[in-house]
């Protein structure tokens, strides 16, 4: 038997043990791990900073060395997340359908673990807290395969959740780190069909095509997040730089960052020159097309294959429309089912937007960067779908759950023959 077979069967052997938690149960442990997080603080960030020297002196730059990064207040923000779903309602056990049937059979639907979980992603060491987290409150296990680059970081962290779980009696298989890091070992996982349940890539294109590729278990893809801001005629103009601004500079290198600006044509004169010098005092270069260049001389023309491109960085497309087909029509075509904003004060236009796109979040006068699960009030997130599965959008404990039904009788037979035999 193989190592990591091993590993994952033992990980599916202990998932009994985390799916008879009650909810205080879990609601104590996850407060551990965050208090052991905090113990171990400086032992994280000498694991971190050893990925960070090791990453830079093999040339890794802007938005991955940025997602590997720790410090003092991303840890915090890790024990915070661990607490915050912590407190989050547990979705295990709870009934979404309970009716009686005209033969007085009681019919529930009701939410249970999906049971062996591999998280596979790059480059982000809060991941492995993150889907821990996720993973228990949903009364998972979980095998985490992180990348190479963090790999300090993730044995750091990961010993930090063990730690609590041997305070609890439990066994450190609940959470399951892969440090057998060669693409063989990988494939391997995927290709578990008896043992994992479900996998989630969180990373590149490049990574989640790979997993896609090759598993043979359900997988739930994120390729990439091409998010557009549409600025409509009857847009406050004001509001919509300021969605800009934070959409595309506060954090580039993430998934929910603004990659694409579609201004309408009747207000692209008066929005175009004051949104692009707010943009290019902040370091934005501006691609964009014929009609913009006319309102801002210094964007660079814009390709089509920039309108379909995750930039993660300090770059925007930029293209004035016609109108809201239009908008609707340019992401259909070139958007990735991720995350869309319109800025207007028209309710109908609005509507319109949201009802005629079929983006896993869809914002109407809100920043991008709201389509996080810590922000819609997940607590924190596995990743977010862009798979029309049984999950979509921002995934937090409940998507890690699904529902069966449990029917309650007294006696009730299908057939009356049935008593006879």
């Amino acid at each position: 038997m193989s190592d990591i077979r091993s590993l994952a069967l033992a990980c599916r052997d202990a998932a009994p043990l985390i799916a008879m938690l009650d909810t205080d149960s879990k609601r104590a442990l996850l407060h551990d791990m965050a208090a052991s997080l905090e113990r171990r603080r400086d032992d994280v960030l000498v694991a971190n900073a050893n990925d960070m020297r090791t990453a830079a002196e093999k040339g890794v730059q802007g938005a991955m060395l940025d997602r590997l990064r720790l410090d003092e207040t991303r840890v915090a923000a890790i024990a915070a997340a661990l607490r915050e779903v912590a407190g989050l309602p547990d979705p295990v056990g709870r009934v979404t359908r309970h009716e009686e049937r005209p033969n007085g059979i009681v019919v529930e639907r009701v939410r249970i673990p999906l049971g062996v979980v591999a998280m596979i992603y790059e480059a982000r060491p809060n991941v492995t807290a993150d889907a821990a987290a996720l993973c228990l409150k949903a009364g998972n296990v979980v095998i985490l395969r992180g990348g190479s680059e963090a790999i300090h970081s993730n044995r750091a962290i990961a010993a930090a959740l063990h730690e609590a779980l041997q305070a609890h009696g439990l066994p450190e298989a609940i959470v399951t780190l892969i440090e057998d890091l060669r693409r063989e070992t990988m494939v391997e996982l995927l290709q578990l069909s008896d043992i994992v349940d479900l996998a989630i890539p969180r990373g590149g294109e490049g990574l989640i095509r790979f997993v896609a590729e090759h598993a043979r278990v359900p997988v739930i893809k994120h390729y990439k997040g091409v998010c557009h801001l549409y600025v409509d005629r009857a847009a406050d103009l004001a509001l919509a730089v300021d969605l800009l601004v934070d959409g595309k500079t506060s954090r580039p290198g993430v998934c929910n960052a603004l990659e694409t600006l579609l201004v309408h044509r009747d207000v692209a004169a008066d929005f175009l020159p004051t949104a692009a010098t707010a943009l290019l005092s902040r370091g934005v270069e501006l691609r964009g097309d014929d009609a913009t260049r006319a309102l801002v001389p210094q964007a660079q023309p814009a390709g089509e294959d920039d309108y379909a491109a995750e930039f993660l960085d300090l770059i925007l497309a930029v293209r004035v429309v016609d109108g809201m087909d239009d908008a609707i029509a340019h992401i259909r075509r070139h958007g990735s089912d991720h995350t869309e904003v319109i800025a207007t004060r028209d309710e109908a236009a609005a509507r319109r937007f949201v009802q005629s796109l079929r983006s896993a979040v869809v914002m109407v006068n809100a920043s991008s960067r709201f389509s996080d699960g810590g922000e819609i009030g997940l607590g924190a997130e596995i990743g977010i779908s862009t798979t029309r599965l049984h999950a979509y959008g921002p995934m937090g404990a409940e998507s890690l759950t699904i529902e069966r039904f449990v029917v309650h009788g007294n006696g009730q037979v299908r057939h009356a023959e049935s008593r006879s035999r």
